[in-house]
C-alpha cells in the first residue's frame, strides 16, 4: 500500500475496514466493540487474550476474521494434558529407501492466526511454549530454531466462570498480551438475530477480503498515523497515575492498586491509539481513541489489592476512576 498519497491510504484503508465489518456482520450478530479492538490489535501486531463465558461465539469470532483476512487459521484446544511438542512440533523418525533419519512435523502453531482455546486449562509448561512463540516469533525443536511466518498472531480465551482444574497465567505472562478483551451477553435483540442465522438450514459464510500480505501492508501503515505530543503525555500520565509509588497517583490508587501498569502498556497504548486512528479513519489519533482503547490495554496490567477485594473494587472500577481524570 503507498505511502506517498495519504488521502489516498486513509480512503484505501477506509473501504477495506468497511468491507471487513460487512463480511463479520454476515456471520457475528453485535460485538462492534470487540470486533474494532481486535482489528485494532490485528494491525498492532499485537496478541489477545479474550475473556468470556461458554456460548458467546469467541471461537467463531476469530475464526471469521481468519477468513476474511485470507490468513492460514488453526485452532488449538488446551487441555490438562496437552505437552510443548503437541504444539511446536516435534523430529518424527522416517524410513526411506535412502535410509532412515529425523523428519521435522510441524505443530499447529505454524500458522498465521492462532485460536488458543482455554489456555487456562493447560499446565504451566505447555503455557511457556505458547508464550515463547508469541514473545519470539520462532520455536525451537530439537535444538534447531525455526521461524514463525509472518504475520503472526495469537488469540487466546479464557472461562471466568469455571476455576477448577485449571493453571492462572502469572501476572508477567498476561502481560505479553497486547488486549485483554471482555465478551458480554447479547442484548434480546441480539440474541434473536442469532436464533434467526445460526437455526436455519444454511450458515452465513463470509467472503475473503484480504490476504497476509495486504494485512502486513495494512500493519506497516501503523506507524505512518501521526500522535501528537499532548496525547503522548497523556498516556503517560495514565499509566504513571496508575503506579501507587509515584508521585501522580492519587488517594484512590494508593489505597487500592498493588501494582501498576509499566513501559509495555504505555508502548500499547502509543500503538494502538495510532491504529484504532487508521482503522476510523482519522488522520492523527486522538485522546478519544486512548480512551477507547484503554480498558483492553490496563485491564490486565493493573493488580488489586486485598483493600480491593475486601470491599468489592474491581479493576474495571480502577480503569474508570484512572480514565475519569484523563
Amino acid at each position: 500500500m503507498p505511502h506517498t498519497n495519504p488521502a489516498q491510504l486513509w480512503e484505501n484503508t477506509r473501504n477495506t475496514v468497511k468491507k471487513i465489518r460487512e463480511q463479520t456482520a454476515r456471520v457475528i450478530v453485535g460485538q462492534d466493540d470487540v470486533v474494532e479492538l481486535m482489528l485494532t490489535a490485528l494491525l498492532c501486531k499485537g496478541h489477545c487474550l479474550i475473556v468470556g463465558v461458554p456460548g458467546l461465539a469467541k471461537t467463531l469470532l476469530v475464526s471469521t476474521l481468519g477468513k476474511i483476512l485470507g490468513l492460514k487459521f488453526h485452532r488449538i484446544q488446551f487441555t490438562p494434558d496437552l505437552m510443548p511438542t503437541d504444539i511446536v512440533g516435534s523430529e518424527i523418525l522416517q524410513t526411506s529407501a535412502s535410509g532412515r533419519g529425523f523428519e521435522f512435523a510441524p505443530g499447529p502453531i505454524f500458522a498465521n492466526l492462532i485460536l488458543a482455546d482455554e489456555i487456562n486449562r493447560t499446565p504451566p509448561k505447555t503455557q511457556a511454549a505458547l508464550l515463547e512463540a508469541m514473545q519470539e516469533k520462532q520455536v525451537t525443536v530439537a535444538g534447531k530454531t525455526r521461524q514463525l511466518e509472518e504475520p503472526f498472531l495469537v488469540f487466546a480465551t479464557q472461562n471466568p466462570i469455571e476455576h477448577e482444574g485449571t493453571y492462572p497465567l502469572p501476572e508477567a505472562q498476561l502481560d505479553r498480551f497486547f488486549f485483554e478483551l471482555k465478551i458480554d451477553y447479547p442484548s434480546m435483540d441480539e440474541e434473536m438475530a442469532v436464533l434467526d442465522r445460526t437455526t436455519g438450514a444454511q450458515q452465513p459464510e463470509p467472503d475473503t477480503v484480504l490476504d497476509a500480505a495486504a494485512l502486513l501492508a495494512l500493519q506497516a501503515t501503523v506507524h505512518d498515523v501521526p500522535l501528537p505530543e499532548n496525547v503522548k503525555k497523556s498516556i503517560l500520565q495514565l499509566t504513571h497515575r496508575s503506579r501507587p509509588q509515584d508521585a501522580l497517583a492519587d488517594d484512590y490508587v494508593k489505597k487500592y492498586v498493588s501494582w501498576g501498569a509499566g513501559p509495555r502498556a504505555s508502548q500499547a497504548l502509543v500503538r494502538a491509539a495510532r491504529a484504532l486512528a487508521l482503522l476510523r479513519g482519522r488522520e492523527s489519533a486522538s485522546l478519544e481513541e486512548v480512551k477507547a482503547v484503554a480498558p483492553a490495554v490496563l485491564r490486565h496490567r493493573i493488580i488489586p489489592n486485598y483493600n480491593a477485594t475486601g470491599e468489592g473494587i474491581t479493576v474495571e472500577d480502577i480503569v474508570k476512576h484512572l480514565l475519569a481524570k484523563l
